[in-house]
């Protein structure tokens, strides 16, 4: 018996990279029922497609915006997953009320129905920009990540566990770079690169949805779980791409990198965690662990606890991985696909 086997759970976003990748690993664990909440008709019926095999998946339509819609996905619910979120830094610049309307106000109403419907946990996914964020998109984050933690508080004597996972970019998912670098390659013979000297934390579905689990087995409630990533190096990745793209689809013209600067709210290097986080901050193996900001701190309850310190050590210095782990990376997860359409080509 797993940790989900037998359990009823929620995905809101499940349509998207993480959801999907979610969705095939819990499917393992023999769970009661999965239900995929999301807006996205089209990927649902694809991924109903994908899965048609499966009796213990159901698809529902819903925006997380919709308080009742939330109430009722909910029902009789164990585990919530929510991943649903407008994730596109220039859309949040430039429409920031929706962004507070799904990233914040959403949050708050999967909070309200999970308590309403007394869901057993809810695990929150945030990311490395709500480190003093420059953009819309990571204050909205940050503002969610508090309510999640504030929820734990003043839940009162219903039983839900609330906690958040913070982590960086995801290899390969959708709207990523490395799509676009895919669909720039076949259809331009070229690549936008912002800067080649951006850093950023990356891991793959895989890793994520590992960590994603693992600490959605260890909260004991308004935590924070920073997980570890490698970072990246932006035009490293770029020529990675390049290189596997040409092989694979056998291009053997040149392929012209572009720089075209920052965009609105964009950082060079992104950051886990701010000083004083990283101060109090505990850490295990494979990631940080942020206290409650409200209640009693659960020091020394968790598994694996290192020691104490180590983590500014280990946060010190931001040393790109490698291209060939990089390369080996894409190879694994299968990240260069075919785009299904490329200018005025299907392939």
């Amino acid at each position: 018996m797993g940790f989900y086997t037998g359990k009823k759970i929620l995905i809101t976003g499940g349509t998207g990279t993480i959801g999907q990748a979610l969705t095939r690993r819990l499917l393992a664990e023999n769970p009661a029922v999965i239900r995929i909440l999301s807006r996205d008709e089209h990927k649902q019926f694809e991924m109903q497609q994908e899965l048609q095999g499966f009796d213990n998946i159901r698809f529902l339509i819903g925006d997380i915006r919709d308080a009742d819609r939330l109430l009722r996905a909910m029902e009789d619910v164990d585990y919530v997953f929510h991943l649903a979120a407008m994730k596109h830094v220039p859309f949040c610049e430039y429409n920031p009320f929706e962004a507070v309307k799904t990233n914040v106000i959403g949050t708050q109403n999967v909070i309200h129905a999970a308590i309403a419907a007394n869901v057993e946990r809810v695990l929150f996914t945030s990311t490395d920009k709500a480190i003093s964020p420059t953009n819309t998109y990571g204050a909205t984050k940050l503002t969610a990540e508090r309510l999640i933690s504030a929820a734990e508080y003043h839940k009162g004597p219903r039983k839900t566990v609330f906690c958040s996972v913070r982590f960086g970019n995801v290899m390969g998912s959708r709207g990523s770079v490395i799509p676009l670098f895919v669909r720039q390659i076949l259809e331009e013979r070229r690549v936008t690169v912002t800067h080649p000297d951006m850093l950023r934390y990356m891991m793959t579905p895989s890793q994520a949805v590992g960590l994603i689990l693992r600490a959605n087995e260890m909260a004991y409630g308004g935590e924070v779980f920073v997980l570890k990533m490698p970072v990246v190096r932006l035009g490293d990745l770029a020529e990675i791409v390049i290189e596997e793209t040409k092989r694979q689809f056998g291009i053997s013209e040149a392929i012209r990198t572009d720089i075209i600067g920052l965009r609105p709210g964009e950082k060079m290097v992104e950051e886990l965690m701010t000083a004083d986080e990283a101060e109090a901050a505990m850490e295990t193996r494979d990631m940080y662990i942020l206290q409650p900001l409200f209640g009693t701190p659960n020091f020394r309850m968790y598994p694996d606890i290192m020691e104490k310190g180590m983590i500014q050590r280990s946060m010190g210095t931001l040393i790109p991985i490698s291209r060939e782990t990089m390369r080996n990376w894409i190879r694994e997860e299968n990240l260069i696909t075919k785009p299904e359409y490329v200018g005025t080509t299907w392939y």
